[in-house]
C-alpha cells in the first residue's frame, strides 16, 4: 500500500473500514488524534479550517470541534460551518481510540436528525511507519448511504491528505 493509497470496503452493510499507511511512527500519529493543536491543523477536508476544537481526552470526555469553509472557490460552501461532537468510549494509548461521533450545534447538542458512527481507529506499526485503520459502524446501510451521498469518502480522503502533509511538518 502506497502512503497516498487509501483502501475502502464495507462490511455488513454497514460498516466502512478505510486504510491508509502514513510515514510517521505509531506514537506520534496517535498524538494527531488526541491533541487539538495538532487536530487544528489537519482535521477537515480541503478549504476548511478548524477554529474550535475542544478536546477532553478519557474515557466518557468529549471532542467537540466546528469545520468552517474558507475557500471562497468551494461556493456554496463558503462560510458554512459543520459541527461535530465526539464521545470518547477507550483508549489504549498508542494503539487504539474508540469514540461515538455525532453531527451537533455549536452548544454541543446532537442532532438527532443526522446518522451517528461507531469509530474505532487503530495504529498498526508496521516498520517504522504507521497504517491507520478506521472502522465506522452506523445503525444501518441507509445510515451508511446517507454519509456516503454527503461526500464522506471524499472528505475524508482529503483530510487524511492534510494529515500526510502536517505530518512531514510535525516530524
Amino acid at each position: 500500500m502506497s502512503n497516498n493509497a487509501m483502501l475502502s470496503r464495507v462490511e455488513d452493510e454497514r460498516v466502512l473500514v478505510l486504510e491508509r499507511e502514513f510515514d510517521a511512527p505509531r506514537e506520534l500519529m496517535y498524538k494527531m488524534f488526541k491533541e487539538p493543536e495538532h487536530l487544528k491543523n489537519w482535521w477537515g477536508p480541503k478549504g476548511w479550517e478548524l477554529p474550535v476544537c475542544t478536546v477532553d481526552f478519557r474515557p466518557g470526555g468529549v471532542w467537540h470541534y466546528c469545520m468552517k469553509c474558507v475557500d471562497r472557490n468551494q461556493g456554496q460552501f463558503y462560510g458554512m460551518e459543520s459541527w461535530g461532537k465526539g464521545i470518547y468510549k477507550e483508549m489504549n494509548e498508542p494503539e487504539s481510540i474508540a469514540y461515538t461521533d455525532y453531527f451537533s450545534d455549536a452548544e454541543g447538542n446532537i442532532n438527532e436528525d443526522m446518522p451517528s458512527t461507531e469509530v474505532t481507529l487503530e495504529f498498526v506499526d508496521v516498520d517504522g511507519k504507521t497504517r491507520l485503520i478506521n472502522r465506522g459502524e452506523y445503525v444501518s446501510a441507509e445510515a451508511l448511504n446517507s454519509v456516503m451521498e454527503m461526500g464522506m469518502l471524499q472528505g475524508i480522503t482529503e483530510t487524511w491528505n492534510r494529515l500526510e502533509e502536517y505530518l512531514k511538518e510535525a516530524k
